[in-house]
């Protein structure tokens, strides 16, 4: 009797390793998973006291911090960030998913040399220093091997698009197909009476109805899941 429990005492030993070392992982990946879904205090990013001048100016307008609610950015995110300019929302999203997220900042070859300049210069930022700067077509965003993304934000240019030899279509079908399964697409555009009043033209047809809006002060935002 006592030599068959002694044989039995390293396999109910070896148990209980196993047992143990699947509840670690088990923590660790909940951990990760709250570390995501925790939202940063975006007010503390938007009053970072390394922000420049610049982006303070712009704030006034944009509601930053409306804007990251709203968007949902956390820690660890990736972010593709469409239209990216001169890189105002693009250093704002790097922010909020530091230190081991990261934002791809989409422009096309033919970017003004101005947008240009003050994109590579938030690159070597301490702010930017997780933006990957991609170069290409509105049509064709992404090289094949970034996909999975948590967010995609396309902020104040979508309407642009509609004045370009952009087929946007396909690019909105390569921007879902770059989601992963519950990642999110977020436009924001100026309603149609603001862009008249600053643009003196009307929203096209055609721009008409390829999303789904919803309402804020600083005109118009919307937002889809990939199922």
């Amino acid at each position: 009797m006592t030599g068959h429990a002694e044989a039995r005492r390293p396999t109910c030993f070896l148990t209980g390793c196993l047992t143990a070392a699947a509840m670690f992982a088990a923590c660790l990946a909940m951990t990760a998973a709250t570390a995501q879904e925790r939202a940063p205090d975006y007010a503390a990013i938007v009053a970072a006291p390394d922000r420049t001048d610049a982006d303070l100016q712009t704030d006034k307008r944009r509601d930053p911090v409306k804007l990251l609610s709203f968007t949902g950015a956390r820690p660890s995110m990736k972010v593709l960030d469409m239209g990216a300019g001169g890189g105002y929302s693009t250093e704002l999203m790097a922010r909020a998913v530091a230190p081991a997220g990261v934002v791809y900042g989409q422009n096309p070859a033919d970017i003004s040399e101005r947008a240009k300049t003050r994109f590579e210069a938030r690159l070597k930022t301490p702010g930017g220093k997780n933006i990957v700067s991609l170069e290409r077509q509105f049509d064709d965003p992404l090289p094949a091997d970034v996909r999975d993304l948590d967010l995609i934000t396309f902020l104040f240019f979508y309407h642009d698009t509609t004045y370009m030899p952009v087929d946007r279509a396909e690019m909105n079908r390569k921007l879902f197909a770059a989601l992963k399964p519950g990642g999110m697409l977020v436009i924001a555009d100026p309603t149609r009476k603001i862009r008249r009043r600053h643009l003196g033209r009307q929203e096209p047809a055609s721009h008409r109805g390829e999303r789904i809006a919803s309402r804020s002060r600083s005109g118009r935002i919307q937002a889809r899941r990939r199922r």
